[in-house]
């Protein structure tokens, strides 16, 4: 009978941890499906506005409600960059040395891994459910499994209708292990390829803001 007991313990263990990890799935789908949306959406704007202005100084002051975005921080980025180094004592500071346009890229990249990170947060989750829900899910069936043949052991009979019962409900902790890794190993494939999308679009608006801004940054050398 303990022994009973605790198999049982550990089987709504594994169906609680499975119903966990699906929770946790949905929710990161839905969260990055609303930070994906909004970020391209701010992206298109302020892209939109900031090739729009006459020059810099008028991207720099765009209004608040169009420089919002990967972007726009990137951008911004740039902007401080640029800022700093028109300083007098920027003469002297070890982070200005060498050359304008390869130091603001370095300021630019840096931002745009920043970007990218916060793009990829919470997509190691999804991996990490997706690749190891189907083996909770089939530890479940395991010990379920052992607990059927216990059963099946004492009541000292083996027929289909004794044993099918049993091992079918065993084998349900295997199916919602699967159930759970589908949308898991999907949400992430998805997300994945619209984060690589996302910086290739970032690294593109690197390119344009060196373009524009290299003049600039020599003419203050």
């Amino acid at each position: 009978m303990p022994s009973f007991v605790a198999q049982d313990v550990v089987i709504d263990i594994t169906l609680y941890t499975l119903l966990f990890f699906s929770l946790i799935t949905w929710t990161l789908i839905f969260f990055k499906m609303w930070q994906f949306a909004k970020n391209n959406y701010y992206n298109k704007q302020f892209n939109a506005a900031f090739w729009d202005a006459p020059d810099l100084n008028a991207a720099e002051a765009l209004p608040a409600d169009k420089a919002k975005g990967p972007k726009a921080r990137i951008a911004a980025c740039g902007f401080t960059w640029l800022a700093a180094m028109r300083q007098p004592e920027s003469s002297v500071r070890l982070k200005f040395r060498g050359s304008p346009a390869e130091l603001l890229e370095q300021a630019l990249r840096k931002q745009t891994q920043e970007e990218q990170r916060k793009m990829e947060s919470g997509l190691t989750m999804l991996a990490s459910i997706g690749s190891t829900a189907p083996f909770v899910g089939l530890f479940g069936t395991v010990v379920g499994i052992m607990h059927a043949m216990h059963h099946i052991s004492e009541s000292g009979s083996a027929s289909l209708d004794v044993v099918a019962g049993p091992i079918g409900d065993a084998l349900i902790a295997t199916a919602i292990g699967i159930a759970v890794a589908v949308p898991a190993v999907l949400a992430y494939n998805f997300f994945l390829r619209r984060a690589k999308h996302l910086r290739a679009s970032l690294e593109n608006f690197v390119a344009g803001f060196l373009h524009v801004a290299f003049g600039d940054v020599t003419n203050k050398e």
